[in-house]
Order: structure tokens, then sequence, then C-alpha cells
């Protein structure tokens, strides 16, 4: 089930005092969020507590599958790049008959 994407609306800090009680509970319900800008420049945002979550556990995803690569890489570091390309293309090359080879063997559907 998919949720509904929040507007989202552009105040300027002077704007932002206004009804600012109401403008929060806007932004708690989802309903909206907020882009604060100060002399035409964005500056900040006003976004619900699910919204923020949710963007910090995207952001503890990215940084975990990056340390994978970094671990990867650390694994490989005494390897040249010229040595890596080759032995992928071979692995790449071997799964490519594999799998035209399993195509050929494949009895036809009646």
């Amino acid at each position: 089930m998919s949720e509904r994407t929040p507007d989202t609306e552009t105040l300027s800090i002077a704007e932002l005092g206004g009804d600012l009680r109401s403008l929060v509970g806007n932004v708690s319900q989802q309903q909206v969020r907020v882009i604060v800008e100060e002399n035409g420049a964005p500056v900040a945002a006003l976004v619900s507590i699910d919204d923020l979550r949710r963007w910090m556990r995207l952001e503890q995803d990215r940084e975990e599958r990056f340390a994978v690569i970094d671990r990867m890489r650390e694994a490989f570091a005494d390897i040249p790049a010229e040595e890596i390309e080759e032995e992928v293309s071979r692995a790449v090359a071997e799964v490519r008959e594999e799998m035209a080879t399993e195509r050929r063997n494949r009895p036809l559907a009646s």
C-alpha cells in the first residue's frame, strides 16, 4: 500500500511565524512539507517526524551499503584494476554461456 506524499510549500521566515501552530499540525499529520527560505534561498525544512525517521533509515541503509563497497575495495586493493576487469569479463562470459546452454536444453512448451 502506497502512502500519499505530502504537498510541499515554500515559505519565507517572515511568513513562517504567522500561524506556526497550525502549520506544525499540518506537517505532523503529513499533509504538507515546508521549505523555509531566507532572502529567497532555501535554508531549512519542516517535515513530519515519520518523514525524518524514514530519511534517517535511508541514510543509515546508504551508509551500510557504502561500507560493504569499501570492504570490497579493501579486499582487492593489491590487485591491479586490469586484472580485476579481465576476471570479471571471464566470469560474465562463463555465466552467459551457462545461461545459453540452459536455454538450448530447455524443452519446448507444447
